[in-house]
């Protein structure tokens, strides 16, 4: 962890639109309510929320103008936003290689470099391919909330 000893966190496009998908099964459901809840600790100061221009460019693409506006609003709540260079164009190569396709490569690579201490996915090929990246943890939101409890 950096020196402002508050955990730094990425949510993923994927965990942002979360609550935006059919919540009829229970796994889904409680993502949404882990990420809801862990929204809910940005806005307390718990952590540092990071965005980043792969996010706002995914965003950007999102069909629904409501939700897109709403997943907007967070980059207002981040303390970086990583802007594509050099370092994280190599760091999204080497994710590449492990088989991560490129938009989640981009957003795993934008976290490393704002020296993320927590990756959030709900992206299920994510999770078992890539439990950490650079000595940053790679979660679902669920993960996420039992260790804050634990810790």
């Amino acid at each position: 962890m950096r020196s402002s000893e508050m955990p730094r966190i990425y949510l993923d496009n994927c965990c942002f639109n979360r609550p935006y998908d059919n919540q009829n099964d229970i796994n889904i459901h409680l993502e949404t309510e882990a990420k809801l809840y862990l929204q809910g600790q940005i806005k307390r100061g718990y952590y540092e929320l990071v965005w980043s221009y792969i996010l706002e460019y995914e965003n950007s693409n999102n069909p629904n103008i409501e939700n897109r506006g709403l997943i907007a609003d967070w980059s207002k709540l981040s303390v970086e936003n990583v802007s594509a260079s050099n370092g994280l164009l190599q760091k999204a190569e080497q994710l590449l290689g492990l088989g991560i396709d490129q938009y989640d490569a981009l957003h795993i690579a934008a976290a490393s470099e704002a020296k993320c201490d927590i990756f959030v996915t709900t992206d299920k090929s994510i999770l078992k391919r890539i439990p950490a990246f650079k000595g940053m943890k790679v979660l679902n939101p669920i993960e996420v909330v039992r260790e804050e409890r634990v810790e």
